[in-house]
């Protein structure tokens, strides 16, 4: 059985499953199909509010940032994690407690102002907006990449599923369908990081092996990382290069920008009682801090493995996982001394931050690039950050149901 048709049975059974367990439990009233009627259990919810939280943002791009920007990359981490905590401790209980369902209606209420209200509900729409846009684009990739389609195409897909079971069972059928759908990212999330993890410092617990030594050699990974890193013209893996300030300040737009998303506050009217908001606000940080504590291990993994599949190797004997992610526009390999071997270092490749394409084919093969080479520095490799974490499995060589 071919790896694509794999790949169709699997996210065929995936969604098969999600739309079932929709019309399964659809909504009924209008209560259920807003709040999903208050009768979710705090554990359910919990799933639900986590699965809601480890959006494409968590899944895909936190261990790609990570990935390149190294230490630096901690900010995601904490911004993220701080934010849902000044939700879950701050905000969504007393909500709850309120009477109101939104912080726009909170605030309008509370202080009598409709203009604070509009205020409230303009931020609202803004930061809406803005963390929409990445999850559609993590969607887009993940379906471009195992449906073989175009990123636009991979969206609407992505689009028409999550219209057709929101639509059918409203808050009820959503809340089960992400206690589902937690089941599977985690799992997506923690076996090949485990795998991987074992193969590369034989420590099946990769929280650990991020910090462990590699196999075979008294060398820590992070140590090997760092010097990898140096070689090829980065900064250390490990060493700061924000000032204080600037990583306050990210990190404090972080927090109290997620602590406003209404999809995980309205996750805390969905329980019988206030007490049982407080209670899913701590199981949904207990299952969430599973993949936060794994994605820096995912990132230093899919980092050291990339350098080293792909450094000085000649393009034409290039695995399979590169000339993959190539086809759909999400590396590059631009020739720049016309050697025919892969050059990864610090520095663009071409003029501009993303490759424009042909439909043609260069004298190797690849994808021919309009842009023009950046002769400045010696990097001939454009990666978008996005695909690491979908590709971790691919490059580190893991059976096919591993990465599909």
């Amino acid at each position: 059985m071919s790896s694509q048709l794999l790949t169709y049975i699997f996210v065929g059974l995936s969604f098969a499953t999600y739309i079932a367990i929709a019309i399964w439990s659809r909504a009924s009233s209008t209560n259920e199909f807003y709040v999903a009627g208050k009768g979710v259990n705090p554990i359910a919810n919990g799933m639900a509010t986590a699965a809601d939280w480890m959006s494409a943002a968590s899944f895909i791009s936190m261990a790609g940032l990570i990935s390149f920007l190294g230490k630096d990359g901690a900010v995601y981490l904490m911004g993220w994690t701080g934010g849902y905590v000044l939700l879950a401790l701050l905000l969504a209980p007393y909500l709850r407690k309120f009477g109101q369902y939104t912080v726009p209606d909170f605030i309008g209420t509370r202080y009598y102002s409709k203009t604070a209200r509009l205020v409230a509900v303009l931020c609202l729409i803004f930061i809406s907006f803005t963390y929409v846009a990445g999850q559609m684009r993590g969607v887009g990739i993940v379906f471009s990449r195992f449906l073989e389609v175009e990123i636009q195409v991979g969206v609407i897909i992505g689009m028409i599923v999550v219209f057709f079971y929101a639509v059918l069972g409203g808050m009820k059928g959503i809340t089960y369908t992400q206690v589902a759908q937690y089941c599977v990212m985690i799992f997506a999330y923690l076996v090949p990081a485990i795998f991987i993890s074992i193969l590369i410092t034989g420590n099946p617990i990769p929280q650990l092996g991020f910090g462990d030594t590699l196999v075979n050699s008294s060398t820590y990974l992070l140590d090997k990382l760092d010097q990898l890193s140096i070689d090829l013209g980065f900064s250390a893996y490990t060493e700061n290069t924000k000032s204080n300030i600037d990583i306050f300040c990210i990190t404090a737009a972080l927090m109290f920008g997620t602590a406003g998303l209404p999809h995980v506050i309205v996750r805390f009217f969905t329980v019988p009682r206030v007490s049982d908001a407080r209670k899913s606000a701590g199981y949904a940080l207990v299952f969430i801090a599973f993949l936060y504590t794994t994605a820096p291990a995912v990132a230093a993994f899919s980092r050291v493995n990339f350098i080293e599949s792909i450094q000085e190797k000649s393009y034409l004997d290039s695995p399979d996982w590169f000339k993959n992610w190539e086809n759909i526009g999400l590396i590059a390999w631009q020739d720049k001394n016309d050697d025919g071997l892969i050059n990864y270092s610090a520095g663009k490749p071409f003029e501009g931050s993303r490759p424009i394409f042909s439909d043609e084919f260069g004298s190797q093969g690849q994808r021919e690039i309009k842009n023009l080479p950046t002769l400045d520095n010696s990097n001939e490799v454009y990666i978008d950050r996005d695909i690491m974490v979908l590709a971790n499995p691919e490059i580190a060589k893991l059976p096919a149901w591993l990465w599909l």
